[in-house]
């Protein structure tokens, strides 16, 4: 018995949930592949850095 209950209130706050549109996926996929390709840029010159600089102390 519970668990229709707690099917028919899944089905019924499914039906409220707004989904976004095609647009703003596109949208929202943009901005979190520019960021992610950002923050890799970021670490892999910070990386590098760091890598030259141990380097120079090593030699």
């Amino acid at each position: 018995m519970h668990l229709i209950r707690f099917t028919k209130s899944v089905v019924a706050e499914m039906h409220k949930v707004v989904w976004p549109t095609a647009k703003e996926n596109r949208r929202d996929t943009g901005i979190v592949l520019t960021i992610t390709i950002f923050f890799v840029l970021f670490f892999a010159l910070f990386d590098w850095l760091i890598q030259q600089g141990m380097l120079s102390f090593v030699k």
